[in-house]
C-alpha cells in the first residue's frame, strides 16, 4: 500500500493524495446518505493524462476506482463502500476552446453546471440543462448519469448537448470520441455508450458541449390544484396553446417543508393538495395573452383553485424557490428516494396507485411527491421517522420497493429517470429492463472492464 500511495503522489502531487478519515468520508459519499463510505484513498488528478496514469496504476494493482464529481447524486452511484480508490475530478475544471461558429465549448469533467451556464451567458448563448443542484453538480457527473432536470420538456437531456467526449478506459487508454461533429455516420457512436453509464465503462474527463440561443425573458405561473386528475388536464391544455419550457409539480407536504426550511411566505392564502409550476418563453405579448387565456379556461373548468404569474425575472426566481428548495429541505431526514418515470399521460393514475399503496401498508411514513410532470418524471420521497433507526428504515423501504416497482412495471415505467441506478436501484433493474437487455449490458461491461475495476457493484 505504501508503494502504491507513493506512486500516486508522483502522478498527481503529494497534496492531491488524501488519506485523512475526514477526507475519505467526504469524498466517499454522495447525497443519498444511505451507505457507509469506506474508501481506500482519495486522488485528485488535474488532467486526462493524470487520470489515465492513475487508472493504469490501479489496473496493475487490481484496485477498484470510484469516479467522483459533485457527489449530488441520490442513488449511491458515487459512494465508495469497499476500499476503492476515489478518483475526484473536481480539479479538471477548465472551460476552453469556445467556438462561436459551432456554438460549442470544451469543459473538463469537474466544471460546475452553473459555471457552464454562466459562461454561456457571457457569450450571449445558453446552456439549458438545469436542476436544483446546478451550483454544485459537475458536468462529468451530469453526463455519466445523463441528467435531465427542470427543462427537459423544451431542451431534452444532457445527452442531447454532448457533441464530443474524452474517456479513460479501464486499462488507462484515452479515447476522444466524435470531436464535436454534428454529422458522423461512421458506425457505432461510442460517445452515447458512455453517457449514462455511471462510470462503469470508462471515466469521462472532458466533453465538448453544445450551446444554444438564449430564450426570451421567461414567465412563470404557479397554480394551486386540488384534484390530481386536473394536473393532466392543465398540461394538455397549456401545451396546446403555448410552447412550455417547464411543467413542474409538487404536493402541499413538499411545499410545507420548503416554507419551513427557507422561512418563506406561503404563495396562497389557502392550501391546496397540489401545485403546478409552469415556465414559458415570453416571445411576445400574444404569448402572455395566450397563457392568461389558458389560465382563465382552466379556472372556468374548475381545474385550479388559485394562481400567480411572475411580473419580472426576480418574481420568476422567487416562484421557482418553492420547487427547487424541496430536495434541500428534506435532506436531513434522510429521505428514501425513488426517482421514477412513466409517460406524462399516466402520471396521475400512477401516482395515485403508489400513494394508496404506501399509505395503506406504511402509514407511519410521510411521503413527499414532486417532479417534472411534463416529461413524466416523478420523485417519491419517503421520510425517515425520527424514532426509526436508519438501517431499519432502509430495510423497510427496500421491502416496499418490489411492490412499488411492480406497479411501475404495469405502467411500463422506469425505476430511474435521472439519478441513475447506482447501488440504490441496482437490484431492481429487472423491473425496467428485460433479461436480454441486462445480459447485453453485462457483456458490454465485461468487454470494456473485464476486471470489474470501474465503479464496481453499481448499475449491474
Amino acid at each position: 500500500m505504501s508503494d502504491f500511495t507513493e506512486q500516486l503522489k508522483v502522478i498527481v502531487g503529494e497534496q492531491y493524495v488524501l488519506t485523512e478519515q475526514e477526507d475519505l468520508l467526504t469524498y466517499g459519499q454522495d447525497w443519498s446518505k444511505l451507505y457507509q463510505a469506506d474508501p481506500l484513498i482519495v486522488v485528485r488528478p488535474a488532467s486526462t493524462e493524470e487520470v489515465a496514469a492513475v487508472v493504469k496504476l490501479c489496473a496493475q494493482n487490481s484496485i477498484a476506482v470510484v469516479p467522483s464529481g459533485g457527489r449530488t447524486g441520490l442513488s449511491g452511484g458515487a459512494v465508495a463502500t469497499n476500499k476503492e480508490l476515489v478518483l475526484s475530478l473536481e480539479r479538471i475544471n477548465q472551460i476552453s476552446h469556445f467556438n462561436a461558429v459551432d456554438r460549442t465549448v470544451t469543459c473538463g469533467a469537474g466544471v460546475i453546471t452553473e459555471q457552464l451556464q454562466n459562461f454561456a451567458t457571457e457569450q450571449n448563448l445558453y446552456y439549458p440543462v438545469d436542476f436544483a443542484s446546478s451550483g454544485s453538480s459537475q458536468i462529468g457527473g451530469n453526463i455519466a448519469t445523463n441528467a435531465g432536470g427542470i427543462k427537459v420538456l423544451r431542451y431534452g437531456l444532457t445527452r442531447d448537448w454532448v457533441t464530443g467526449l474524452t474517456v479513460v478506459t479501464a486499462t488507462g487508454e484515452i479515447m476522444r470520441l466524435n470531436h464535436g461533429l454534428i454529422k458522423n455516420a461512421t458506425g457505432y457512436d461510442l460517445r452515447h455508450l458512455f453517457i449514462g453509464s455511471e462510470g462503469t465503462l470508462g471515466i469521462i474527463t472532458e466533453a465538448i458541449m453544445r450551446l444554444t440561443t438564449p430564450p426570451k425573458e421567461p414567465s412563470v405561473m404557479l397554480l394551486a390544484v386540488s384534484e390530481l386528475a386536473n394536473v393532466s388536464n392543465i398540461l394538455e391544455y397549456f401545451q396546446s396553446k403555448i410552447d412550455l419550457m417547464a411543467f413542474e409539480f409538487f404536493s402541499q407536504a413538499a411545499l410545507d417543508k420548503v416554507l419551513e426550511h427557507r422561512q418563506l411566505k406561503a404563495p396562497f392564502e389557502a392550501a391546496s393538495e397540489y401545485y403546478v409550476l409552469i415556465e414559458f418563453e415570453t416571445v411576445s405579448e400574444a404569448t402572455t395573452d395566450e397563457a392568461l387565456m389558458a389560465f382563465e379556461y382552466a379556472a372556468e373548468n374548475g381545474w385550479l383553485d388559485d394562481g400567480l404569474i411572475s411580473q419580472s425575472n426576480q418574481q420568476a426566481e422567487e416562484l421557482w424557490q418553492y420547487r427547487e428548495g424541496i430536495s434541500e429541505s428534506i435532506s436531513h431526514y434522510p429521505p428514501y428516494k425513488n426517482d421514477i418515470a412513466v409517460t406524462p399521460s399516466k402520471v396521475g393514475e400512477f401516482l395515485t396507485a403508489v400513494d394508496d399503496f404506501v399509505k395503506s401498508h406504511y402509514p407511519e411514513f410521510e411521503t413527499i411527491w414532486f417532479g417534472h410532470i411534463g416529461d413524466g418524471n416523478l420523485h417519491l420521497n419517503i421520510l425517515k421517522p425520527a424514532a426509526m433507526a436508519l438501517e431499519q428504515f432502509k430495510q423497510t423501504c427496500a421491502e416496499a420497493n418490489p411492490d412499488i416497482f411492480k406497479i411501475l412495471a404495469s405502467f411500463n415505467g422506469s425505476i430511474s429517470a435521472e439519478h441513475g441506478v447506482g447501488l440504490l436501484k441496482r437490484d431492481y433493474l429487472n423491473f425496467s429492463r428485460s433479461e436480454s437487455e441486462i445480459r447485453l449490458m453485462r457483456s458490454i461491461k465485461q468487454s470494456l472492464d473485464p476486471k470489474n475495476l470501474l465503479n464496481p457493484g453499481k448499475l449491474i
